[in-house]
């Protein structure tokens, strides 16, 4: 497989399980037992699960109106689209900055 296939195997994965996260927090929370974290949930979506989050947070109604989570969420949404819109229009640009910040 080349790399391409693996970034996308891996956001695939990483969708997955903030998905299962979300759906699994919900259950929890029905049950009345101990949760899974916000830092982990949003540091799911962070990594790159922010398409499953979201889908899972619409779909099982979870964690729609706590703030300042749903903000905080929806901030990190808004920071993949803008870098993936970036790197589609400007890939040389994206590339030096990032390696900028490896440096």
């Amino acid at each position: 497989m080349d790399s391409i296939a693996h970034i996308l195997l891996g956001l695939l994965a990483l969708n997955l399980a903030a998905f299962l996260a979300f759906w699994w927090d919900k259950r929890l929370a029905e049950a009345g037992s101990w949760r899974i974290s916000e830092r982990t949930l949003l540091w799911l979506a962070l990594l790159g699960g922010s398409l499953g989050a979201v889908s899972a947070q619409q779909i099982f109604r979870h964690k729609t109106r706590k703030e300042p989570f749903r903000t905080l969420l929806y901030l990190i949404v808004f920071l993949q689209i803008t870098i993936g819109a970036s790197w589609l229009l400007a890939p040389d640009l994206v590339a030096g900055l990032i390696r900028r910040l490896a440096s």
